[in-house]
């Protein structure tokens, strides 16, 4: 029997990773589109956590390069194409708003028109994300809410949804986009609030540091684990019928309550080393997402398999590991 073969653009970010590892363990042969970065040396340090950086053939490529997509596309032939890659940290996207529309709202319908003139018969998944709800429209968010983006990221991720609906509705491309609401993993990057509370409570635990400062710590977020979510992606290329569907656990948690449950983990206090920096405030806040994910769990069979709880645990444990590590060396 062939092997099924997988692109996946962002593959070494968090849920490229993940989502390798899954496909790996299905038996794909699994493609990824690399960045080239003056940090080429730390690249890969997401797939070497996972194991698995030896067992994905990396590809030099660019989402803004419409060429170089159509060369590695005709190369690798895939089945199903994953187009996780973005300019992704909300926050830059302030700074840096047309960077973050060329990458990730045009750089999505680059890697759509790649598939179309190269292999229109290839499977393909488009991130999508919850930050497309922003201002919200209903207390508990659905496909079939009105979006309302907050920020250039929210923007540009929407155009790329659009677009990945009009490929499906025009050329009859199997194009599906998964809405996913926050998920964070220890292989979250540590400019994301998850990951720098979970790192800040290690530092904090290890003596390295005495405060960490954060931004709203009201707003709210339905966060679920990164391993469950790129599932559900996976899911989505498996049906006979594109579409879209939110992924998300049902459950929103304010920044204040994920501080508690990180530092109540190793037995502190969160209001003992918690500080609000005005710094890290957005221009435009979105207060509160919370996903219902009934469609995914109807047609895909879907559920998330990690607890909040469970999941700050892991994440916390992790930066314990990393950070005795590095102090080890």
């Amino acid at each position: 029997m062939t092997k099924k073969v997988a692109l996946i653009t962002g593959v070494t970010g968090q849920d490229g990773a993940y989502l390798s590892q899954l496909l790996l363990n299905k038996g794909y042969e699994v493609h990824g589109l690399l960045r080239r970065s003056a940090s080429a040396d730390v690249v890969d340090a997401r797939l070497k956590w996972l194991d698995i950086d030896g067992k994905i053939s990396l590809h030099d490529g660019n989402l803004t390069d419409l060429s170089g997509l159509i060369r590695i596309v005709r190369e690798v032939e895939p089945d199903e194409v994953y187009n996780l890659a973005a300019q992704s940290f909300v926050r830059s996207s302030w700074q840096q708003p047309l960077l973050t529309g060329s990458v990730t709202g045009l750089g999505a319908a680059n890697m759509l028109e790649t598939v179309r003139l190269v292999c229109p018969e290839a499977r393909f998944y488009q991130a999508s994300s919850s930050e497309m709800f922003g201002l919200i429209q209903e207390p508990i968010q659905s496909e079939k809410t009105p979006f309302y983006p907050r920020s250039p990221y929210a923007a540009a991720k929407l155009y790329a949804h659009w677009m990945t609906v009009n490929y499906r509705e025009s050329f009859g491309m199997h194009a599906s986009s998964g809405i996913l609401f926050n998920h964070e993993s220890p292989l979250r990057g540590i400019e994301f609030v998850t990951r720098k509370i979970t790192d800040g409570v290690a530092r904090i635990k290890l003596g390295m540091q005495n405060k960490l400062a954060l931004g709203n710590l009201d707003a709210k977020r339905d966060w679920g684990h990164a391993r469950d979510y790129v599932k559900a992606m996976w899911l989505m290329l498996q049906q006979d019928t594109p579409d879209d569907f939110v992924i998300a656990t049902g459950r929103t948690t304010s920044v204040r309550d994920f501080c508690a449950i990180a530092f109540g983990h190793v037995g502190l206090n969160f209001e003992d080393y918690v500080a609000v920096d005005e710094r890290y405030m957005r221009p435009a806040e979105v207060d509160v997402l919370l996903g219902n994910p009934e469609k995914a769990r109807q047609e895909l069979d879907w559920a998330p398999e990690t607890s909040l709880e469970e999941m700050v645990a892991e994440m916390v444990e992790a930066d314990l590991q990393r950070l005795k590590h590095l102090t080890h060396l």
